[in-house]
């Protein structure tokens, strides 16, 4: 996504070092991310946000902090449409037509979940500090 990144441990090597589950979890929200963790859906769309990755950054989208906000909207089914507000690393990001169908396809088979919206904004513009500590410590990158 414009940036390189090299990845000096990975997921398990961090989870290890931390000493467990838990510890990573709490070290793996972005500072940014709008989300309401207690909204019944959220493990499940939180689980699958993390196997969407950047072909060229060995780290998830979500501990990337490329996630700015996700927010529920019930449907009279009992289904809830999900939005989505993302950025990626850089607007010349060779991913960038290609996102928001990575996110759709992940988020899609959850059951309970309508309509997907994904929406790809600039402001604020990402930077390495919008990263969760579990992928500066992925990445050997500290801000």
């Amino acid at each position: 996504m414009g940036m390189a990144m090299k990845q000096v441990a990975d997921k398990d090597m961090v989870e290890n070092a931390l000493g467990g589950g838990d510890e990573y979890d709490a070290l793996a929200i972005p500072p940014y991310c709008e989300f309401d963790a207690s909204h019944e859906l959220w493990p499940h769309v939180y689980k699958s946000i993390c196997e969407v990755y950047d072909p060229e950054i060995p780290v998830n989208i979500f501990e990337l902090g490329l996630i700015y906000k996700f927010a529920f909207t019930k449907m009279d089914n009992g289904d809830y449409d999900v939005y989505v507000q993302m950025s990626l690393t850089s607007p010349g990001c060779p991913v960038a037509q290609e996102m928001p169908g990575m996110v759709q396809s992940a988020l899609f088979p959850i059951d309970r979940v309508g309509a997907v919206d994904v929406e790809i904004v600039w402001d604020p513009t990402w930077d390495p500090s919008f990263m969760a500590e579990t992928a500066k410590l992925q990445l050997n990158m500290f801000t």
